[in-house]
């Protein structure tokens, strides 16, 4: 495998993006896979999962969002994102980026876009904007909020940045995001085996050593995160999304993020709801939050090789 890193500039005018393509040695490509990853994380998380994908002739692309890896200007900038109206649409205007620069350099290539977690939410928004010639859609370890929740966080954070500024980071603040789906869980980060990112512990421990990972979120961050899961879980806005549009759900069945399981489903049966003609779902049994890095995950990468194998046009 070829790694290539390369960088173009955000949308909020003023931070580069760091990016990354994962190639094989004939750059002979089936398809192309962009991931967009998570919170409080980074691209290069992904590697494994896309040496695997290399091996089966995907060329895959990523990059760092805003406030996060190598997409920031200081260290202070760590999950902030930009202080504008809505923090969400930059980071989603910079995923499009991406994509258009990736596509004109393969145009006709069939396109796929894999997204986790925060990012996954993320791409949902996206998909209301940016729907057309794309080849399919996974998102991974999605979830649903009622909007009497988002409505509230946003409110405390939107408050907090009054008062205190962009760049605060709240304690407080970061508890009240983890719900009543995390309580099964060690959140202190001292019991390796009963961590909600993956039973692999040697995972769960290179997580919280690796400075990258270790810090706590801006409230300007979380009004980015929260925006974004309260439009999304409107069912007008899924029902922007193109019914042809090729989409699976995968996620954990032990994820809390996912309320174990029961957001995803609800999320699922939103989208058929809306009269999308091509949506799988499929939940892991005793996987936790990040299934790509989990016990057993090579299950998890050759699930999402078929689909997307299927779906090649």
């Amino acid at each position: 495998m070829i790694t290539e890193e390369f960088s173009f500039p955000s949308k909020d005018g003023k931070t580069t993006i760091h990016a990354i393509k994962w190639m094989n040695d004939e750059r002979k490509y089936r398809a192309i896979l962009q991931v967009t990853h998570g919170m409080i994380e980074y691209i290069e998380r992904y590697t494994a999962f896309a040496e695997f994908l290399t091996g089966h002739g995907f060329l895959v692309v990523g990059h760092d969002h805003l406030g996060h890896g190598e997409s920031i200007t200081s260290v202070a900038d760590y999950g902030y994102f930009a202080e504008v109206r809505h923090p969400s649409d930059i980071l989603v205007d910079d995923m499009h980026t991406l994509r258009t620069l990736i596509q004109k350099e393969k145009e006709g290539v069939p396109y796929f876009m894999f997204a986790h977690s925060m990012g996954s939410y993320l791409l949902r928004k996206y998909l209301t904007k940016y729907p057309k010639n794309l080849s399919g859609i996974v998102l991974c370890g999605t979830g649903y909020l009622p909007w009497t929740t988002t409505t509230m966080g946003l409110m405390v954070v939107r408050a907090c940045q009054v008062i205190k500024g962009a760049h605060f980071r709240s304690p407080r603040i970061t508890k009240m995001t983890y719900g009543a789906s995390y309580r099964k869980f060690d959140m202190t980060g001292k019991d390796l085996t009963n961590s909600w990112l993956t039973r692999d512990t040697d995972m769960v421990a290179s997580y919280g050593t690796d400075l990258k990972c270790r810090y706590l979120f801006t409230v300007n961050g979380y009004q980015g995160l929260i925006e974004t899961v309260k439009f999304d879980c409107k069912q007008k806005n899924v029902d922007l999304i193109p019914n042809e549009l090729p989409i699976m759900f995968v996620s954990g069945e032990d994820d809390p993020v996912g309320d174990l399981g029961k957001g995803v489903r609800k999320v699922y049966r939103m989208f058929q709801k809306s009269g999308k003609k091509d949506v799988t779902c499929k939940l892991y049994p005793k996987m936790r939050h990040e299934i790509i890095n989990e016990i057993g995950k090579e299950e998890v990468y050759q699930d999402i090789l078929n689909w997307m194998e299927k779906h090649i046009k």
